[in-house]
C-alpha cells in the first residue's frame, strides 16, 4: 500500500481522521456533563364536568372505560387464552376463540369495547400473571349515569369520542368539556351543570307516568311540571325512555325528546288561549251567550258551507260554560268575532310558531299557518280556535299557559338552574325571564276561574283535588293519518293544569299519545293529573286545606355529622346524607354510584375493605 499510495496523501487522511475522532470525543464529553432536561407532559386531558339535579344529586359523572385489544398472530395457545378471559368479559370461550381464530392474519383486533374499571382490573391481573404481552388496554373517557333512565332525554348521552350526542350532554358540550387549553400548565376545566329538575320528584312522577302508560297501553307519554314564576321545570318526562348506561341498545323512540322535538295538534286544550285572546281584546264578555245546536255552520263566498260538529247540543252557553263543556260550536262562534289576521297575531304572541329557546337541542318551532297562504282556508280560523290545523310542542304549551298563570305575562321555560366551576364558584345562575305581556291581569284571573270551573264540574272533574284549588282544561284530538285527513282510531289526549288558583305555583301538563280503548282525555288523562298534582303538593310541602296544624318552639336539634375520613380502608358510610357524600365525587382514584335518596342504608364493599385504585363504591340511600 505504501508503494501504491503517496505518503503525503496517507498523512493527510490520517490527520483528518484524528481530528474527527477528537471532535466526536469532545462532543460526547460535553453532552455527558450537560444536565438532562426534565421531560414534561405536553398536554393534559380536560376532565368533563358533571350533570346534577337542582339539589346536587349526580345524574352524569365522569369515569373511564377500556377497549380490550389483542394481536391475534402472537397468541400461541388461543384456546387457553380464550378460557382465561371469557368469564370477566361476560363472553363464552367459543365466542372469544372464534374472534381470535377468524382474525389470525390481522395485525390488531378489539375483543370487546367499553369494559368498566372492575372488568379491566380483573383482566389486567390475568394478563400480568400469565404474561400475555399481546393484550392492549386502550383507556377512553366515559360517563356513568347513576340513575339509569331517570330524565334520560334531558340529560342526553356522551359518545365514545367524548362528545355529547343528545340532551344537555350535547347542548352544553363546551361548558361540560371546554376545548383544550394552549397552556399545558393551566388546562381548561369542565364545569358542572345543575338542572332545574328535582330528581326525587322526577322519580315519583315517572312512576305515575309509567303506570298511566301501562294502563292506557299508549304509544308514548309526556309530562311536564314547571314553576309558574321562575319558568324552571321541576319534572320533565318523555316515555318511552332509554337507560343511559345501555344507550347503544335503545330504540329510536326511546331516544326522542318528545316535549321539545315533537309537534302535534293539541285539540281542545288550545281553547283556553282562544277564549283568553278574544276576552282580552274586548271582543267577548263573561256574560255573552252562544247557542250550541250541535253543529257550527257558516256560509262563505261561492256558496260553500262550513260545518263543524260538536259532541253535544249544549244550548245557550257563556264563554265559561263553553270551556267547561268543551263546546266546539261556541268556540267557532267566538272565533268569528275577530279577523283572520288579528286572530293569528294573538296566536303568535303566545309563542306558537317559534322555539321557546330552552337549553335543549333540536327544539321544534311547531307550525302556524299564514293567512292567505295555500294552506289557509275558510275553515282554518274556527278549526285553529279548537286546537287543530296548528301544531305545537309541549314546551310551547307550558310557556303559553304561564301567561294565564302568571297574571298575563308568559315566562320562558328553563331546564338549567346554574353552572359552576370546579372550585364551586358560580359561573351562571338562572333568573326568571319574563316575556312581553300578552294578557291583562284581569284576563288571566278570569281564565283561571274558568279552568277551576272545568275542574269542579266540567270535562276535567276527575282532576279535581278536594283540599287545594286547581284549574284544568282537557283535550282529545284526532291525529293525522297517512292520507292527509284525520284518523278515526288514533287520538292524542292531553290536559293542562294550574294550581293553586289563588296564587298559582305550578303548571302541570300531560300528553298521552295513541291510547288503546278509552281515549277521552277527561277519563284517562285528568285522573293522572290529580295523582301527579297530589305528589307535587306533598313533595313541595304546599299547604292543603285540610292539613293539620302543629305548634313548634322553632328549635331543632341536629346531631353532629360524621366526618368523612378516607384512608387505606373503606370507611363506614352508614347514616351519611347526600350532602356529606359530595366530597367523594372530587376524588379521581375511586368511582361512586349512588342509588336512592336520603341517608346511606347499605354500602358495597363493606367497611374495612382495602381501597384499590378506581374501585367502584355503591351506596344505597333511603
Amino acid at each position: 500500500m505504501i508503494g501504491f499510495f503517496k505518503k503525503s496523501a496517507l498523512l493527510t487522511v490520517l490527520a483528518f481522521t484524528i481530528v474527527f475522532f477528537i471532535y466526536v470525543f469532545a462532543k460526547y464529553a460535553m453532552l455527558s456533563c450537560t444536565p438532562m432536561n426534565k421531560i414534561t407532559s405536553v398536554s393534559r386531558q380536560t376532565e368533563r364536568g358533571s350533570i346534577v339535579d337542582r339539589n346536587g344529586k349526580p345524574l352524569a359523572v365522569q369515569t373511564n372505560f377500556y377497549h380490550v385489544g389483542v394481536t391475534p398472530h402472537l397468541i400461541k395457545d388461543k384456546e387457553q387464552f380464550a378460557r382465561d378471559i371469557a368469564e370477566p368479559l361476560d363472553m363464552t370461550t367459543d365466542e372469544v376463540y372464534k374472534l381470535i381464530a377468524d382474525s389470525d392474519k390481522t395485525s390488531f383486533l378489539y375483543i370487546k369495547k367499553k369494559v368498566d374499571q372492575t372488568v379491566y382490573s380483573e383482566l389486567k391481573k390475568i394478563t400480568d400473571d400469565k404474561n400475555y404481552m399481546f393484550v392492549v388496554f386502550d383507556k377512553i373517557p366515559g360517563r356513568v349515569y347513576p340513575e339509569n333512565s331517570l330524565a334520560s332525554q334531558v340529560i342526553g348521552y356522551m359518545g365514545e369520542e367524548g362528545k355529547g350526542l343528545a340532551g344537555i350532554e350535547y347542548s352544553m358540550q363546551n361548558e361540560l368539556q371546554p376545548p383544550s387549553s394552549d397552556n399545558p400548565e393551566k388546562p381548561a376545566q369542565g364545569k358542572n351543570v345543575y338542572l332545574t329538575i328535582d330528581a326525587n320528584l322526577q322519580y315519583k312522577l315517572e312512576e305515575i307516568a309509567h303506570e298511566a302508560l301501562s294502563t292506557t297501553q299508549a304509544e308514548s307519554l309526556m309530562l311536564i311540571a314547571s314553576d309558574v314564576k321562575s319558568g324552571e321545570i321541576l319534572s320533565y318526562i318523555s316515555l318511552p325512555e332509554a337507560n343511559l348506561n345501555e344507550y347503544n341498545m335503545a330504540t329510536i323512540d326511546q331516544t326522542i325528546d318528545s316535549p321539545a322535538m315533537t309537534a302535534y295538534e293539541p285539540g281542545s286544550v288550545f281553547k283556553i288561549f282562544t277564549v283568553a285572546s278574544l276576552y282580552d281584546a274586548g271582543l267577548i264578555k263573561a256574560n255573552d251567550s252562544f247557542l250550541c245546536d250541535g253543529v257550527f255552520e257558516q256560509r262563505i263566498r261561492g256558496g260553500e258551507t262550513i260545518r263543524i260538529k260538536c259532541l253535544e247540543h249544549h244550548g245557550w252557553v257563556t264563554p265559561r260554560e263553553a270551556l267547561k263543556y268543551s263546546c266546539n260550536d261556541a268556540l267557532a262562534q267566538i272565533a268569528t268575532r275577530t279577523t283572520d289576521e288579528n286572530f293569528m297575531e294573538m296566536v303568535r304572541r303566545l309563542g306558537f310558531g317559534r322555539k321557546t329557546g330552552i337549553e335543549l337541542p333540536s327544539e321544534t318551532p311547531g307550525s302556524v299557518k299564514e293567512v292567505g297562504s295555500k294552506l289557509w282556508s275558510a275553515r282554518s280560523k274556527p278549526t285553529i280556535a279548537m286546537g287543530q290545523e296548528i301544531s305545537v310542542s309541549a314546551l310551547q304549551m307550558i310557556q303559553a299557559a304561564s301567561a294565564i298563570a302568571n297574571k298575563g305575562i308568559p315566562v320562558k321555560p328553563a331546564i338549567i338552574k346554574r353552572i359552576t366551576n370546579k372550585d364551586g364558584s358560580i359561573d351562571y345562575e338562572h333568573r326568571a325571564q319574563n316575556l312581553e305581556r300578552v294578557f291583562k291581569e284581569s284576563t288571566a284571573e278570569y281564565l283561571l276561574s274558568c279552568m277551576e270551573t272545568t275542574a269542579q264540574s266540567g270535562t276535567g272533574s276527575r282532576a279535581r283535588l278536594h283540599d287545594i284549588s286547581i284549574g284544568v282544561k282537557t283535550g282529545t284530538a284526532q291525529m293525522a293519518d297517512k292520507n292527509g285527513g284525520y284518523s278515526t282510531t288514533d287520538f292524542l289526549s292531553n290536559c293542562m293544569a294550574v294550581f293553586p288558583i289563588e296564587d298559582p305555583q305550578i303548571i302541570l301538563y300531560i300528553v298521552i299519545v295513541k291510547a288503546k280503548g278509552e281515549t277521552y282525555a277527561g277519563r284517562i288523562v285528568a285522573p293522572v293529573i290529580a295523582k301527579a298534582a297530589d305528589e307535587i303538593i306533598d313533595h313541595l310541602g304546599m299547604s292543603r286545606g285540610d292539613a293539620a296544624s302543629l305548634e313548634h318552639n322553632g328549635k331543632i336539634t341536629i346531631s353532629s355529622s360524621k366526618q368523612l375520613n378516607f384512608g387505606e380502608k373503606m370507611p363506614d358510610f352508614t347514616g351519611m346524607s347526600m350532602r356529606e357524600l359530595l366530597p367523594l365525587f372530587n376524588r379521581k382514584d375511586i368511582r361512586i354510584k349512588i342509588n336512592g335518596s336520603g341517608w346511606v342504608k347499605e354500602q358495597t364493599p363493606e367497611a374495612g375493605t382495602p381501597i384499590t385504585e378506581n374501585m367502584l363504591i355503591e351506596l344505597n340511600l333511603e
